[in-house]
């Protein structure tokens, strides 16, 4: 049966209700796991893309631009060129109807509600690398050879990087207007809205940057942007300022021709020589001048009309300014997604200096515990836990009766200096810590061997005083090279090195 405009009309109006309440659905069910969480995050933000894309359909059909909606409604009046005749139209539409079902007998009504609960249960498809951990850690590994890399960057280890990244008004300003400065800085907040959107789908990305350009521009225009204080006034004041290159970065032609072939013609052209030519050229011509004053270069070099280096300067620093404005907007993005991201940026960081103290099994073992964990977790989603105390859960997944809670001090907090100050709940879980990866970390950086003689120590001063006493005790049977070290003469006798020298000095040996 054809569907007329109205009856589309119709069915979207029941879509998007469907889709909303399946919404509220899904958002009433607390999920059990960070996997669980983010499927639901993504179900319904795919959820919400719909009703957007319904609803643009329906404004559509709404503004009747072709007077479709209008006409449809006139001829369901019984409105005809000759008049009105509704029981024509009314008879016209049930033919249409009887013959329909006539040429599909085996048509059967589909419960729409079926398909759209099936949608609770759906896994969306969300991409992550090994290294992120699905969402809980990020990847930079990338960013950070290209960091390493440049002129800009530093040569630090990954760990340090995750510390500076996020701080790109440390960087001389001067360093940033090199085309290779700003095609990273476009590759790590392109990177960082990719992650931000798969574990944050949610968060409407377009409001906070258009709230962020705001604030920004007002920044820029008092010269208060982090990084780039003042820049602007001080380049307009010199109109050359700009778009002059600093040869002291530069010593061959090969690295003046990274800067690109529009940024040489900027700087030749502020400096009123000619511009043409391929890039080498630019470079080879740009590059003269870094020894030798413009008043002692051959005329040739100079173009037509040009008394100085002002000459055509005003539109190219302009162009410039924008592009070290939009370079600046990108700083200013690429933080504002580092502080929604903070949380994250942490956990990248303890998981990093972690994995340089386990070796590749512990690493290995670590990951399947993860996996087997996630595995066994509850599935049921449904089902409502009463649990007012925040009790631990026992082996059945139900909390733990409050005497038993109780008894074994599961309430407690233990501190462990050794551990960088990590909490531990409870008395079994602070006697199994002992024998962890973390304390024994902490125990080798302080040089002292993880024995049960240091059970019971959190303190570092404590070990470290405990240590000392025991070295003082184990120096009374400590190793006396004079009456164990054993000497063999050409007869095969065993003697000390004490009787040995003796013998040797008597001539007896």
């Amino acid at each position: 049966m054809s569907s007329t405009l109205l009856e589309v009309t119709r069915a979207a109006h029941e879509d998007v209700e469907r889709l909303e309440r399946l919404i509220v659905k899904d958002l009433q069910n607390d999920p059990p796991t960070m996997k669980d969480g983010l499927y639901q995050s993504h179900r319904v933000r795919n959820n919400i893309d719909t009703i957007i894309s319904t609803t643009e359909k329906l404004v559509e059909i709404y503004e009747d631009k072709d007077n479709a909606r209008k006409d449809e409604i006139a001829a369901l009046g019984g409105q005809t060129a000759t008049g009105v005749n509704v029981f024509s139209a009314f008879y016209d539409r049930l033919k249409e109807i009887r013959e329909y079902h006539r040429k599909h007998p085996a048509a059967r009504v589909v419960d729409a509600n079926e398909e759209y609960e099936d949608l609770l249960k759906e896994e969306p498809v969300i991409e992550f690398s090994g290294e992120e951990a699905f969402g809980r850690y990020l990847d930079l590994h990338e960013l950070f050879n290209q960091y390493i890399n440049s002129k800009f960057g530093a040569k630090i280890e990954y760990s340090a990087y995750l510390d500076v990244f996020s701080q790109p008004h440390n960087i001389p300003w001067k360093l940033k207007s090199t085309r290779q400065y700003r095609e990273y800085m476009e590759n790590l907040l392109e990177y960082l809205i990719y992650f931000f959107q798969r574990t944050e789908p949610l968060q409407d990305l377009d409001r906070i940057f258009s709230k962020l350009e705001a604030e920004f521009e007002e920044q820029w225009a008092n010269g208060q942007v982090q990084g780039w204080e003042k820049q602007g006034q001080e380049n307009e004041d010199d109109p050359a300022q700009l778009t002059m290159i600093d040869l002291d970065y530069y010593s061959t032609v090969e690295e003046l021709m990274e800067v690109g072939p529009e940024k040489l013609k900027e700087a030749l052209a502020a400096l009123g020589l000619k511009t043409g030519g391929t890039v080498q050229q630019r470079a080879e011509r740009l590059l003269l001048t870094k020894h030798t004053p413009l008043e002692k270069l051959d005329k040739k070099h100079f173009a037509k009309g040009s008394h100085g280096p002002r000459q055509n300067g005003s539109t190219a620093v302009s162009q410039d300014i924008n592009s070290l404005k939009q370079i600046a907007l990108v700083e200013a993005k690429m933080k504002k997604l580092c502080d929604l991201l903070s949380k994250t940026i942490e956990q990248t960081k303890e998981n990093v200096v972690k994995k340089q103290a386990l070796t590749y099994e512990e690493m290995e073992q670590e990951r399947e515990e993860e996996e087997t964990q996630v595995d066994t977790e509850s599935d049921d989603e449904d089902q409502q836990i009463y649990n007012p105390l925040k009790l631990p859960m026992g082996w059945d997944g139900k909390p733990i009766p409050y005497w038993l809670y109780k008894l074994h001090g599961l309430g407690q907090e233990f501190k462990c200096e050794i551990c960088g100050n990590y909490s531990y709940w409870g008395r079994r879980a602070f006697e199994r810590h002992f024998k962890e990866w973390r304390h024994q970390h902490g125990m080798r950086c302080l040089g002292i061997p993880n024995t049960k003689n240091f059970n019971e120590i959190t303190n570092i001063q404590e070990a470290q005083e405990l240590w000392e006493k025991i070295r003082e005790r184990q120096g009374v049977n400590k190793w006396r090279p004079d009456l164990e070290e054993e000497y063999e003469d050409k007869e095969g006798n065993i003697y000390n090195k004490k009787t040995y020298t003796d013998l040797q000095r008597q001539g007896l040996i």
